[in-house]
């Protein structure tokens, strides 16, 4: 009888100890915040935000690259000597960065070399290397050509982000959503408002919703120059913008393998100058700084609560805090960066003002 045995004890012995450490990570962190969003209670419509800044490493991108490292591991992709490569310049990469460290593993981001030197050095506190390229939509065909040449594996979250996470539950961040509503006076959503820059936060909630039966519809809000609104009008999902996007996290050149536009119910683009103006806008509100890409998820919620308030609806909406305004320091808190991309706040805050103090709103929902 032929018998072929590639089994590596000592490989899957260092596999077992760091899907354990991987875990650990999870269970010794606590379940983010659900923090209410401060309105009128007579308008019987409650604003929610899921707080994903609180992560450890500081984004909504701490659940990702937790799911593709577990994915990746279970999958034998990543073993004692992998080096570990990924396209990014924002939050998955230091979030990856911070997990090679944790299982001794050595970490590249490939990023546009026109990346903000706080995000390089977020990445390179957590213990990564930055490789940089001159042409932003070369970055993944980089990364996979680098990790093929290192021997490395390639993360890729574009295309494993969806179907890494658990959608069924395992603590999701859509179970822990309903989870934390279960106890106020709208419990299940009538809306869930996200970005897409993977797909996956997308896709996990949307088939969440679907496989619990829960009438929650999802509303994905999509960035200037992202491929991922045009494509979802038009229904040409090769759709391309040939742009990156000025919001960090969200919008995309392209349409990600990830994204599942099937379990999308509603999509809304948003004009960086109103994500702007909404991230200021909340950021006065809650006391503290968030990022641009929570402001574009705001945007959309006060136009979907206006848009029941004017249909005599109540319910509940929930959004997500996706990282902290901190990084933003020199850019989208900095008047003089708004000025030079041409951006001006102040028609959308007048809309956004008019929300807070009349529940109406004046823009295209």
């Amino acid at each position: 009888m032929d018998q072929l045995d590639r089994c590596d004890d000592a490989a899957r012995a260092w596999a077992r100890n760091a899907i354990a450490l991987v875990e650990a990570d999870a269970n010794r962190s606590a379940d983010t915040h659900l923090l209410p969003f401060p309105l009128p209670v007579g308008w019987g419509v409650d604003l929610y935000l899921k707080d994903e800044s609180s992560h450890p490493t500081g984004s909504l991108k701490h659940r990702l690259a937790r799911s593709l490292f577990l994915y990746a591991l279970c999958n034998g992709w990543i073993g004692p000597d992998t080096t570990v490569v990924e396209a990014s310049s924002g939050s998955t990469a230091v979030s990856e960065a911070y997990f090679a460290r944790m299982l001794g593993l050595p970490f590249i981001a490939v990023m546009p070399a026109s990346t903000q030197p706080e995000k390089i050095a977020l990445i390179e506190f957590q213990g990564g290397t930055c490789h940089l390229v001159d042409d932003p939509t070369r970055a993944s065909a980089t990364a996979a050509d680098l990790a093929a040449e290192l021997g490395g594996h390639f993360m890729d979250q574009f295309t494993h982000a969806e179907r890494a996470t658990d959608w069924r539950g395992n603590n999701n961040i859509a179970e822990s959503i309903y989870a934390q509503l279960s106890l106020e006076r709208h419990p299940v959503p009538a809306w869930i408002v996200v970005g897409a820059g993977t797909g996956g936060t997308s896709a996990t909630i949307g088939r969440y919703a679907r496989y619990r039966r829960f009438p929650t519809k999802l509303c994905v809000v999509d960035p200037e120059g992202s491929a991922f609104w045009p494509a979802y009008v038009s229904g040409d999902f090769d759709h391309c913008s040939g742009r990156g996007s000025r919001i960090e996290g969200i919008g995309r050149p392209r349409v990600e393998p990830s994204f599942q536009p099937a379990v999308v119910d509603r999509m809304v683009q948003v004009p960086d100058a109103a994500s702007l103006a909404a991230m200021r806008a909340g950021s006065e509100i809650l006391g503290r700084r968030i990022g641009g890409s929570t402001g574009t998820n705001l945007w959309g919620a006060f136009g979907l609560i206006a848009s029941m308030r004017a249909t005599g609806r109540q319910g509940s909406v929930v959004t997500l805090i996706c990282d902290g305004g901190e990084r933003y320091a020199d850019t989208y808190y900095s008047d003089a960066w708004v000025a030079g991309q041409g951006l001006d706040l102040a028609p959308h805050r007048q809309v956004i003002d008019r929300f807070l103090a009349e529940g109406t709103w004046t823009a295209e929902i």
